[in-house]
């Protein structure tokens, strides 16, 4: 199968590259592909004529996307449009990506695929509006996989770390450290959502729409750093913090875990999050 990969860099395109055994990919930079111009993201799919396109890229730092909320559209949303329209017109299968941050946090149970979104903050609003104009535009292309709260082995660039190694850093500088308890999510390492989305394009079951792929299981970002402390055997005095979902005046949502319910019928799930932070701590440190 011949595919253009988008983001190779990223946690996750870089999982997909090295998990990748039985498929051509294609992989430019970004001096190939400058997604704020249609005209290349339209040419370049035209050229090399992918069977599928996977578009791991976008603007994800969620404080920038406050600031920078012209190129947050133009990344998660417009880009977005470009690719869709492209896939169409050649019949290719286009995968993109979106967030939690699409909720707004208000249930007490995980999202399910069909529940609709609703954003608190720019981040959010620019991926569901990725969301609703990939399936618009190409209905019978387009696959959106929503996730969660990735962490992989080439670290989260754009944010200055991930999670894991922000936290791992932090006991260097500070044996005292606060961390929101009430923020509950399913946070997913992109070894283990790399081969989940190679299983799903191979799958002969595959229907276009909206999928939730993240690890198994729900925890706070409090309960998270208490593994990742404890399986690294870091002592450090770990504060719980009730922030109500506030950022400095910017929500969040308090409740963003995700649900997979459709891709398991297909036979694809993750790993529980503790197996997957365990695995993770181990390669890396």
């Amino acid at each position: 199968m011949k595919i253009i990969l988008i983001g190779k860099t990223g946690q996750l395109g870089s999982d997909l590259l090295k998990n990748n055994t039985k498929h051509n990919i294609y992989a430019p930079d970004r001096n190939e592909l400058d997604l704020s111009n249609s005209i290349a993201i339209s040419k370049i799919i035209k050229k090399v004529k992918p069977e599928v396109v996977i578009n791991t890229a976008a603007f994800h730092n969620v404080w920038l996307c406050e600031k920078e909320y012209d190129k947050a559209f133009r990344i998660n949303c417009i880009a977005v449009r470009d690719l869709a329209l492209a896939c169409k017109e050649i019949g290719s299968l286009f995968i993109t990506f979106s967030s939690d941050y699409v909720f707004n946090g208000n249930k007490s149970s995980p999202y399910f695929e069909g529940d609709s979104p609703s954003p608190l903050q720019i981040y959010g609003i620019t991926r569901a509006a990725g969301e609703f104009i990939a399936m618009s535009i190409a209905p019978e292309n387009a696959i959106v996989i929503r996730t969660s709260g990735l962490y992989g082995i080439s670290g989260g660039n754009s944010k200055g770390g991930n999670f894991v190694d922000k936290r791992i850093n932090d006991v260097k500088t500070n044996k005292r450290i606060e961390i929101s308890c009430e923020q509950i999510v399913s946070p997913t390492y992109t070894e283990d959502l790399s081969l989940a989305i190679l299983k799903l394009i191979e799958s002969q079951k595959l229907e276009r729409g909206i999928y939730h792929l993240v690890n198994e299981g729900v925890c706070s970002w409090h309960d998270f750093a208490k593994a990742i402390y404890e399986l690294m055997g870091l002592r450090v005095e770990l504060i719980p913090v009730n922030r109500n979902g506030m950022d400095n005046g910017m929500r969040r949502p308090i409740y963003s875990a995700l649900l997979n319910t459709k891709a398991k019928q297909m036979g694809i799930v993750l790993p529980h999050w503790e197996d997957a932070i365990k695995r993770y701590l181990q390669e890396k440190y």
